[in-house]
């Protein structure tokens, strides 16, 4: 298991187009999602994501309608309020959290979330292997990025690998 953040990194960047093409093999191919979910809780029980936090410095948090109010009544702020200090609004994916300058969320300390408990949904199912709307291979658009920065995705995807034997056919291609 790799959980050192430079090698994620590295590693991440270089099987870039080999986990876009496990993407592609998955959705072509039929395999017992249940099955891959349990590889990826075990994975996710192992890593401790408070000792990383990546994921508050490096993803995008998009903003439900259902997390506003109660983002908003944690912070003691009206809607517009909140809206106006934490929100900003882009084309593709509606209001998501600004960002601190160095790129991190406004609610991360340290390696924790400072509205832990009403955390915004995208947050809530991150990395969104296991959770999330749609089926594990909908959501596979996202995992090669995610595999640049997230311990939990690039080992997860590496037994995924694995367990489909997806090196033995793309292999034989």
């Amino acid at each position: 298991m790799i959980t050192d953040l430079v090698q994620i990194r590295r590693l991440g960047e270089q099987k870039r187009d080999e986990n876009e093409r496990l993407r592609r093999h998955l959705k072509r191919h039929v395999f017992v999602e249940r099955r891959l979910r349990l590889i990826t809780e075990d994975i996710e029980g192992d890593i401790d994501c408070t000792q990383c936090a990546n994921c508050c410095r490096s993803a995008t948090v998009r903003l439900k309608d259902r997390d506003l109010p109660k983002l908003a009544r944690a912070l003691r702020l009206s809607e517009q309020k909140f809206l106006n200090q934490y929100a900003e609004m882009t084309e593709d994916e509606g209001y998501i959290l600004k960002r601190n300058a160095d790129g991190s969320c406004p609610f991360l300390a340290g390696n924790l979330c400072t509205v832990y408990e009403v955390r915004p949904a995208t947050c809530e199912d991150f990395p969104h292997l296991v959770r999330g709307p749609g089926s594990l291979v909908a959501r596979m658009w996202h995992m090669a990025d995610r595999a640049c920065y997230c311990p939990i995705v690039y080992n997860t995807l590496e037994a995924w690998k694995v367990e489909t034997k997806f090196f033995d056919k793309s292999a034989a291609k």
